[in-house]
């Protein structure tokens, strides 16, 4: 991955260090699931949300699933299993860039 560098994250020491920044900066955990209760392209995203995936294999632990404030699935065709996380994860976050105006703009440093 040699454009690591032009993405920003942060390498929490626990689970619950995560979910204290979340709450201290009042960001809301939205977990991409299978069994999401609402649609990836029906959700009403906010600025600040973090999308997590799991494990393509096993997903995340149940507790996880019990603290994340929204679950949001993409929908398959009947007898599909799962897409890739990658993918999957690329397509719920381009969904949420586009509805919140979050994409840079055409010409500029960042597009």
């Amino acid at each position: 991955m040699d454009y690591i560098h032009q993405a920003s994250y942060t390498r929490h020491t626990s689970w619950e260090v995560f979910a204290a920044t979340l709450a201290a900066q009042g960001r809301r955990l939205v977990l991409l699931t299978t069994g999401g209760a609402v649609r990836h392209d029906r959700f009403p995203f906010a600025p600040g949300d973090t999308i997590m995936v799991g494990r393509e294999s096993c997903g995340v632990p149940p507790d996880v699933v019990d603290r994340a404030e929204a679950r949001i699935r993409i929908p398959m065709q009947v007898g599909a299993r799962s897409l890739n996380v990658a993918l999957a994860a690329a397509i719920a976050t381009a969904e949420a860039l586009r509805r919140l105006d979050g994409f840079p703009q055409e010409g500029s440093e960042d597009a």
